[in-house]
């Protein structure tokens, strides 16, 4: 069975241009492929879209062309992204095949193009003998995004993040008795579901570990499934055990700066007791990051900006404190203006001062202080002598030894011996030097006014 396996879409107004570039590329190639049966684990929208939005149009397009060529399952993906009741519009959007909306725990079988599913959570004894009977194509064990709201309601807050794994591990064991029944008739059996797997690695490089997350390998193997089809997580990955295989294809496109390795589908191929899976990659949006150890080089931004278009650009480099206003981040942006996005991240290096620099790599206080003194221009043998002094003798006798040297120093002279010097000393007579005397002008008297012509001229 080939099962042609997309994820997280994430088609929104900002995304609409690479996801739809993507996803459109994936669903051209599914189609010359020849796959059986395409599957979307969740994630298909970024958020909340009106009705009228190009986005929303764009992917219902791209569903009604899938749809055209083989039958398609949706599944319902986290409810930030897609708000309960979204996918039910995509059921309206089959071609020549149905387009099934998995909303709910269930088991959909696929006979001759149409999906039949369980009336539970798993097929019953009736259902599951009828099923065998018809021999599908491939039976999906489909497990949504749990509202874990619901489950915090009944269990309880602080429970209900450890709870969680402990629910779906149990469905999972329930829905592995069932598959192995399946696998044993011959049929082709494949898990499909959105969540986050212990110890996964997410697009950014960053281990996922925890008890609060939805899997791990090891239940997911434990659904007794041939091919277990994940969403959420960005970054393709897998995992295996005896021929059967767990896989992320990741996101169909490259929506956040610096996510690692290439974006595509999975193009599966599916058996009752195997399973293998190759990524297709798609012509997503790629990642340049510039870094400089100094002030960012200009005229090389201005070369490198002219090959940029639709790329994420990312800027890095280092400057002291004092220099961080001789970057022009205007023009850096301007430079940049078609690329798909700019982020700059400069490291700003405080200034650091040091009053004794390499003062802490001496061992003994001598070798500190004698470093002290070199760094400060200070005589270093009165410094030591003083310090040795501390070390080895005590106050009575540092002190005794500080007032003898004062005895031994010569006594200074009086005030009143150097007001006897000064009465003997010779007076010199200062030269006299006779000024001219200026001639006063006569100032009219403060009564004048009186008797002056106010008005003339």
């Amino acid at each position: 069975m080939k099962i042609a396996h997309f994820s997280d879409l994430h088609y929104s107004p900002d995304n609409l241009v690479e996801s739809d570039r993507c996803f459109g590329f994936a669903v051209g190639d599914a189609i010359d492929q020849k796959a059986q049966v395409g599957v979307i684990s969740g994630d298909s929208t970024d958020h909340r879209l009106d009705a009228h939005a190009p986005s929303l149009n764009a992917l219902a397009t791209q569903i009604h062309r899938l749809a055209t060529a083989m039958p398609v399952l949706m599944l319902q993906g986290t409810f930030s992204h897609e708000p309960p009741g979204t996918l039910d519009n995509f059921a309206l959007m089959g071609g020549a095949h149905e387009v099934f909306i998995a909303d709910r725990v269930c088991q959909v079988a696929l006979v001759e193009g149409r999906f039949t599913a369980s009336s539970g959570p798993v097929f019953s004894p009736e259902e599951l003998g009828e099923i065998i009977a018809l021999q599908p194509e491939v039976v999906f064990t489909c497990l949504p995004t749990v509202n874990k709201g619901q489950l915090a309601a009944s269990v309880g807050a602080l429970a209900a993040g450890t709870e969680l794994g402990e629910v779906l591990a149990a469905y999972l064991a329930a829905a592995g008795r069932v598959n192995r029944e399946l696998r044993a008739s011959g049929i082709a059996t494949a898990g499909v579901s959105h969540g986050t797997v212990n110890g996964c690695v997410t697009e950014h490089g960053v281990t996922m570990a925890g008890f609060d997350h939805e899997f791990s390998i090891g239940v997911l193997f434990e659904a007794e499934c041939s091919a277990f089809l994940l969403g959420h997580i960005h970054k393709h990955q897998f995992w295996e055990r005896a021929g059967r295989r767990v896989a992320y294809p990741g996101s169909i496109g490259r929506f956040h700066y610096g996510e690692e390795g290439d974006k595509g589908y999975l193009l599966w191929g599916v058996f009752p007791d195997e399973s293998d899976s190759l990524l297709i990659p798609t012509p997503s949006r790629k990642t340049l990051c510039i870094e400089f150890d100094g002030p960012p080089d200009m005229a090389r931004l201005a070369e490198v900006a002219a090959q940029t278009a639709d790329t994420f650009v990312r800027i890095r480099w280092h400057i002291d404190e004092e220099h961080r206003q001789l970057v022009d981040r205007d023009a850096i942006a301007a430079m940049f203006a078609g690329a798909g996005g700019l982020k700059m991240e400069p490291r700003v290096l405080p200034v650091v001062r040091s009053r004794a620099q390499g003062i802490s790599l001496e061992t003994t206080v001598d070798g500190k202080v004698l470093r002290w003194c070199e760094l400060a221009n200070v005589e270093p043998a009165p410094v030591v002598e003083r310090l040795q002094l501390l070390e080895t003798g005590d106050a009575e006798a540092i002190a005794a030894a500080i007032l003898e040297r004062i005895d031994l120093e010569p006594a200074p002279r009086t005030l009143r011996v150097a007001l006897e010097s000064m009465a003997t000393a010779e007076l010199v007579a200062a030269p006299v030097i006779e000024l001219p005397q200026a001639r006063a002008e006569p100032q009219p008297s403060s009564l004048s006014w009186l008797t002056d012509d106010l008005f003339a001229a």
